[in-house]
């Protein structure tokens, strides 16, 4: 494992000006859970994870 959970998933062909994974990581950060949005390219996928697994996600990145 290398000690992220991914919290959520995003597609990276979301609307125009619209930054969901970006505003989803926000809120989780406005309530104390050290989010960020990372690319998957194998999926085309934008990940919110957490680093060092201490988050309660429902898959390792």
């Amino acid at each position: 494992m290398n000690g992220r959970t991914v919290i959520e998933r995003f597609p990276a062909g979301g609307p125009r000006g619209s930054w969901p994974a970006e505003e989803f990581a926000h809120a989780r950060r406005q309530e104390g859970l050290p989010a960020e949005v990372v690319m998957d390219l194998a999926t085309d996928m934008f990940l919110v994870i957490v680093r060092g697994g201490d988050a309660a996600g429902d898959a390792a990145a």
